[in-house]
């Protein structure tokens, strides 16, 4: 393992994670750290030594990767070591020989989320171990949510920033679409589904047009990859899991815009609010999710709450560090105080 100097600049670095999975398959992806700073500035000028925590892994969405630099700095002026990951067939982990955002079983990311973790744990070996929050945005809120389901010991904290847990309407409405691409997607799964092109949510965010946020167009195409029979299978699958139950003990907090804006043609409405998700239905799946579960509706936030304007990702950030000073910073396992693995 070897971190490198990142995309990001100084603050941030980023290391390769190769990682095998089940069927024998190694798949890349890229781990990217920003760890709380050594020390802190008060308000009077005087330095004082950081808060020291646990540990954040954040999970990007789909056709999407890592580059918030505000939220990794939110998590370590928390006191918490931040780390995302690039996962395969995504951003720094793109391979030209390979299909952008492809995944045929979302448990294919299995592997490279435990080798994260472990490297994470192997990075903070000097520090304080503290607790360990998977954080996720959209599918890979998906993805954190079923993953944590599946390991349930190594995840202290549950994080999901407009997680996709149903599709749009209803399950009827997935059940319908699910049974017209599962045969495509046994027999070719790699097959392109002619589906409608939207931009509008890259629009919002983006600093080339309505948004602030500078993108890198390979990393984060305009208007997202092709949309592939077997993936679109794989997110089913997903989606029906939560339907039938995640029953997760750790503590959830779910953070979602209050509105969407969906439609074929560009709405000013999509500048504050949710141009991706039916937030509607995914409050409903959210409150399902497990035992202690928090939902957050952020007025005229974006999909990504956290590439809102800056007013709405104040508020955004003001209710997450509520959740965490309340659920978080006094509340460790006592595994993990004891310092047991």
């Amino acid at each position: 393992m070897e971190w490198t100097a990142d995309i990001l600049g100084p603050d941030f670095q980023s290391c390769g994670v190769d990682a095998t999975g089940p069927d024998g398959v190694i798949r890349h992806a890229t781990l990217i750290r920003h760890g709380v700073r050594s020390e802190r500035q008060s308000n009077d000028g005087d330095q004082s030594p950081p808060k020291r925590h646990g540990a954040i892994l954040f999970l990007h969405g789909w056709s999407d990767y890592f580059f918030n630099t505000e939220l990794a700095d939110f998590w370590a002026e928390q006191g918490y070591d931040f780390y995302a990951l690039d996962m395969h067939n995504h951003g720094r982990s793109l391979r030209s020989n390979t299909p952008g955002g492809y995944v045929a079983n979302l448990t294919d990311y299995d592997a490279e989320i435990q080798e994260a973790i472990d490297i994470i744990h192997l990075d903070r070996d000097a520090s304080p171990k503290g607790s360990l929050t998977l954080m996720g945005h959209s599918t890979g809120g998906l993805v954190a949510a079923l993953w944590a389901s599946r390991h349930p010991k190594d995840v202290q904290y549950l994080v999901l920033d407009s997680p996709w847990l149903e599709m749009h309407g209803s399950s009827l409405v997935r059940r319908a679409a699910q049974a017209m691409v599962s045969p495509i997607a046994r027999i070719r799964p790699e097959t392109v589904l002619r589906l409608p092109e939207r931009g509008f949510y890259f629009r919002s965010i983006s600093s080339t047009a309505e948004g602030e946020w500078t993108l890198d167009e390979n990393y984060r195409p305009p208007l997202a990859f092709p949309v592939r029979a077997g993936w679109l299978s794989a997110v089913f699958a997903g989606h029906s899991q939560v339907a039938r139950g995640l029953k997760l003990e750790m503590p959830v907090l779910v953070l979602t815009s209050t509105t969407s804006a969906n439609g074929m043609v560009w709405q000013e409405s999509m500048r504050r609010s949710d141009a991706v998700l039916d937030v509607s239905v995914i409050a409903l799946r959210a409150m399902a999710l497990g035992r202690t579960v928090t939902l957050e509706r952020i007025d005229g936030a974006l999909h990504d709450v956290f590439l809102s304007a800056p007013a709405v990702r104040r508020d955004a950030y003001a209710r997450l560090a509520r959740w965490v000073n309340g659920f978080m910073d006094n509340n460790e396992p006592e595994h993990w105080r004891e310092g047991e693995a």
